[in-house]
């Protein structure tokens, strides 16, 4: 058997990317992993629902934001209130592109990455 486990984002600041994650999905931290020189941390994050998780890598020595070229990949999120998240993300100013036809949007993380937001298939 082969399941999924996690997803990876490589982040500038952490505490800024903990807290965009937290306000803005819910997601809270699982697990953590610091090097022992200090040189990264992981930080795993879920949703207290599914067993995926997404990993935050932090680089101490990353100072310039990453290349993430055409953004052509993203992780993708289902809600069962759409109505309500989209109000907090267009309250939080995330939303970088909508696809109402499709019923779909997508917000931009602190890094540029983009996180789709999809309704719940009932």
């Amino acid at each position: 058997m082969i399941a999924f486990n996690h997803f990876n984002f490589n982040v500038l600041d952490l505490d800024k990317s903990l807290e965009f994650y937290k306000n803005a999905l819910d997601l809270t931290p699982v697990r953590e992993k610091t090097a022992s020189d200090g040189s990264f941390k992981l930080v795993f994050l879920g949703d207290k629902t599914t067993g995926f998780s997404l990993e935050l890598t932090w680089l101490k020595d990353r100072t310039e934001p990453y290349d993430l070229g055409e953004v052509e990949f993203h992780l993708a999120l289902e809600t069962d209130d759409m109505e309500a998240l989209h109000k907090r993300h267009e309250d939080m100013g995330c939303i970088c592109y909508e696809n109402p036809d499709m019923g779909i949007y997508f917000i931009s993380d602190p890094d540029g990455y983009w996180i789709e937001i999809i309704p719940s298939k009932n």
